[in-house]
């Protein structure tokens, strides 16, 4: 499992289960909570953005909780899945719920997979809640174990600030973390990024989609 931090004992407790529970268990679900938060849906943007990848690539989601991210690359073609999650209960739900994909426990500080194993690797809603002290080691995983595309879905703010989450401090931040991916790794470029504001506030995520130059295939 790698480093353990404050942040990997609460979402591995019983705080952990009970988001869990709340998460979209269906791609319908989702899909209806992001056309009502942003007037998109998760199947709009992920099609925006991979749409024009080859279907057979081979794809990780890092923090893929009970799958349903997964399920809707699924649903859109794509065939090489995997994704590796925390909390032993979210991977007994998605291994219920999913069909030929590829689920283990695991940690974004030692993913279980040798470098450039994956084509594309990919956060939703999880670099926000790693400490910014221990970020880079994940950012570094996530990195080391794709051979051309990072792909994210994140809180987005121009600074780093902290938020409260549910009552409790430590456990989300906000940040521009496609700026931080860049800042951190020369030889990646930004293919896309869109920033997606909140249709009954004023607070923004970012999807972005990363690419390493010396690979090919840039989906325009």
């Amino acid at each position: 499992m790698g480093k353990f931090t404050d942040q990997i004992q609460q979402w591995s407790s019983e705080f952990g289960k009970e988001y869990t529970d709340r998460n979209p268990h269906t791609i319908e679900v989702m899909d209806g909570l992001y056309k009502k938060q942003f007037g998109l849906t998760r199947t709009e943007l992920n099609l925006i953005f991979l749409g024009n990848l080859d279907r057979s690539i081979k794809i990780l989601e890092v923090g893929s909780n009970v799958g349903t991210q997964l399920q809707g690359l699924q649903e859109i073609g794509f065939k090489n899945l995997y994704g590796i999650e925390l909390q032993p209960y979210a991977v007994e739900v998605s291994k219920q719920k999913t069909q030929n994909i590829n689920l283990i426990q695991g940690s974004a500080f030692d993913i279980p997979f040798k470098d450039s194993y994956f084509d594309l690797v990919f956060t939703s809603g999880v670099l926000i809640h790693i400490n910014p002290d221990d970020l880079n080691i994940a950012m570094r995983e996530i990195y080391r174990c794709t051979s051309e595309y990072i792909w994210g879905f994140e809180y987005y703010a121009d600074q780093y600030s902290e938020i409260p989450y549910r009552g409790r401090r430590n456990l989300l931040w906000k940040a521009a973390f496609a700026k931080l991916y860049l800042d951190k790794f020369k030889d990646i470029e930004l293919v896309k990024e869109k920033r997606i504001k909140y249709l009954d506030n004023d607070n923004v995520d970012s999807m972005f989609l990363i690419r390493k130059r010396s690979t090919k295939n840039d989906p325009q």
